[in-house]
This record gives C-alpha cells, structure tokens and sequence, in this order.
C-alpha cells in the first residue's frame, strides 16, 4: 500500500496515510462546496497524525455529526470526520503531498439533499 503525505498550507498540521486512493466524492453541500473539499475516506488505522493536537481546531453545526478541522493558523482543513462516515477519518485529496488530482475519477455527492442522497 501507498503512504502519502500531506497538511494545511502552513505546515503546522502534518499527517501520514495508507492506502490505494479510490472511492473519492466531492459534495456539494454548504461547507464542502465552499472549502473546495475532495473527500478520501480511510479507516482510522490508516492514519497517523504528525503533529500536535493542539494547533487544530474543530467547526462543527447542523446535525453537530461532522467534525472540521482545521489549522488554526492558515485555516486550512486537511483532514475531517464526515456525517456520512464519522467513524473514518475524511482525508482532503488537495491536502496531499504530490498526487496529482486531475488523474482521480470522482463520484458527485447531493449533499444539498444529504438524506435523499445517503439512502440512494
């Protein structure tokens, strides 16, 4: 398997995950539309935190199931929990180190319309 690399702008927030890259989504509901997001959801194991906790902080609203995070100093949000799949950890693909994300297929998600979306 594959270990990339990847972080905010800044370098304060660093992180390592396993995995092949696939099943990616961009969403367009109101957070993920706006933060340009392209969603890679990986097992917790898959990943590995670099640096402190402590330069990271959490938005959360709506449902308050998603947690976003983000550095606190750049504001850029390179990993999350999604209310789709909170138990995995949401890896922003335009936060990795050297992948070239125009070779990535990706799937739509209505997330606009998350409960008619999630069912089918």
């Amino acid at each position: 398997m594959a270990i990339y690399e990847g972080g905010c702008h800044c370098g304060a927030v660093r992180f390592e995950v396993e995995g092949e890259i696939e099943d990616v989504t961009v969403c367009n509901c109101s957070i993920c539309s706006k933060t340009a997001y392209l969603h890679w959801h990986v097992e917790p194991e898959q990943f590995r935190l670099l640096t402190t906790e402590a330069v990271i902080r959490n938005y959360q609203f709506g449902t308050m199931t998603s947690k976003n995070y983000f550095c606190e100093s750049c504001g850029i949000s390179a990993f999350r929990h999604s209310r789709s799949e909170p138990e995995k950890v949401d890896i922003n693909l335009r936060c990795l180190d050297g992948v070239n994300i125009d070779s990535i297929p990706v799937k739509l998600f209505d997330g606009q319309n998350w409960e008619q979306a999630v069912k089918g």
